[in-house]
């Protein structure tokens, strides 16, 4: 993570008071219950409270206690004691690191999700006004990046509006499969820990409880976690690309705001660049890279090994701060989008009217002319109107074997935008209600 592409309320989730603070409370709730189950003595209980959670926990300390011991929570533990005094000896009893690390990430993660899920909402909200915007504004489509057929700007946009509605779905159902706790001991088998300590610990931080763990909490989860996130940030590419594509000089049908004083290139005053959604699609690749270490961490060693531990340092506040950083980011492209309709119409004809090539090969079979003769007939006028040989309308029309079964008359009529666009209704309310 480099500050550039971060948002504070992001990058503070994965603080190192944020964590030392979730490690505590996690410790403090389950000195709570063991103390409530009599394993210890309540007043230790509020003294770790009372002492704990007025203090500020010093990380350059810990770390100096980590480089002795190799362990950075025994190097917390000892911190937290130089702090509590002697009642510190009934903090984690029965409780092994990864109780304490897992149910922290899962924590963070929720917290993050939080924070994506806001910054989906934002995103939701812009492409929606847009559409209705545009909702009307006619363009071509374009397959392989050649014009295929006319559309709306505004269907362009309810495309993208369903896939993040998608997206904002797989996140959520991601988040509560994340959002689970585990004190379960060494191995996962309870045996030094009551379950109920897990339990109220787990209601506590706002987590559910992991059914079953072995010493940490099944990777699988984390997995499923990253890979919601790489689809997010493929969606946000596409969007991106789409931008791009429609600022190109030779299309213009769309373009960043360009504020006043910006400048968009150190050697040629004209440039305009699409500079946003260019480094929407740098950090889309950013977050995709975290998929495959999180799905690489599922197959650990029997009940835990920690070569998930380097790799989730890692992905877990790169991912959500690139993510959170790269919504917000595409959702100010969205709002502040400059459409030009014009260039829209004007490309359109750009063909010479080809874009109607299928229009004029169905009413050709409708008229008894067989698919092969038909598309053949259409093909070779179309293909001289695409050399710029003559507008395609006036090669049909002069083409004996085609007015034999199309009226001239019967073939302007077929070259008709209203009819692609006849059920942009019926898509938008399928789209949005």
């Amino acid at each position: 993570m480099i500050p550039r592409y971060a948002r504070p309320e992001m990058t503070d989730i994965w603080s190192a008071q944020t964590k030392y603070r979730i490690w505590f409370e996690i410790e403090a709730h389950a000195a709570t219950r063991m103390a409530e189950l009599g394993v210890i003595p309540e007043q230790a209980a509020k003294t770790v409270w009372e002492k704990g959670s007025q203090a500020a926990f010093d990380s350059d300390r810990i770390d100096e206690i980590e480089r002795e011991v190799k362990h950075d929570v025994i190097a917390f533990l000892t911190h937290l004691s130089e702090i509590v005094g002697p009642e510190a000896r009934y903090v984690h009893q029965g409780m092994t690191s990864s109780d304490i690390l897992d149910t922290c990430l899962s924590v963070q993660l929720a917290r993050a999700s939080d924070l994506l899920l806001a910054g989906m909402d934002r995103v939701l909200a812009s492409l929606k006004l847009r559409a209705m915007e545009h909702k009307n504004t006619i363009c071509v489509g374009r397959s392989h990046a050649i014009h295929a057929e006319p559309t709306t700007f505004g269907l362009k946009l309810a495309t993208f509006y369903a896939e993040f509605e998608r997206g904002k779905r797989r996140l959520e159902a991601a988040r509560a499969e994340i959002a689970v706790c585990a004190i379960s001991g060494a191995v996962g088998t309870f045996a030094n820990v009551d379950p109920s300590v897990e339990a109220y610990v787990a209601d506590k931080m706002g987590l559910a409880v992991e059914p079953v763990s072995t010493q940490i909490i099944p990777r699988d989860r984390h997995a499923a976690f990253f890979a919601a996130l790489g689809i997010i940030a493929s969606s946000i590419e596409r969007l991106a690309v789409e931008v791009r594509h429609l600022q190109r000089s030779e299309v213009l049908e769309a373009e960043e705001y360009f504020s006043k004083g910006q400048k968009g290139s150190s050697a040629m005053p004209h440039k305009r660049n699409p500079i946003l959604t260019e480094n929407l699609t740098g950090l889309a690749r950013l977050v995709r890279m975290c998929v495959i270490p999180a799905m690489e961490n599922v197959a650990l060693w029997h009940e835990r090994d920690i070569s998930h531990s380097s790799v989730e340092r890692g992905i877990a506040p790169d991912a959500t701060i690139h993510l959170d950083f790269a919504l917000h980011r595409l959702a100010g492209v969205i709002e502040n989008l400059v459409v030009y309709p014009d260039r829209m119409k004007e490309n359109l004809d750009k063909l010479g009217g080809l874009i109607f090539s299928q229009r004029v090969l169905l009413a050709l079979t409708q008229a008894g002319v067989s698919r092969e003769d038909s598309y053949s007939w259409v093909q070779r006028n179309a293909m001289p109107a695409w050399r710029g040989e003559g507008r395609f309308i006036d090669n049909l029309k002069a083409d004996k074997d085609v007015t034999s079964r199309i009226e001239p008359s019967q073939l302007d009529k077929l070259f008709d935008l209203d009819h692609h666009t006849r059920h942009v209704d019926v898509i938008f309310s399928r789209v949005f209600g």
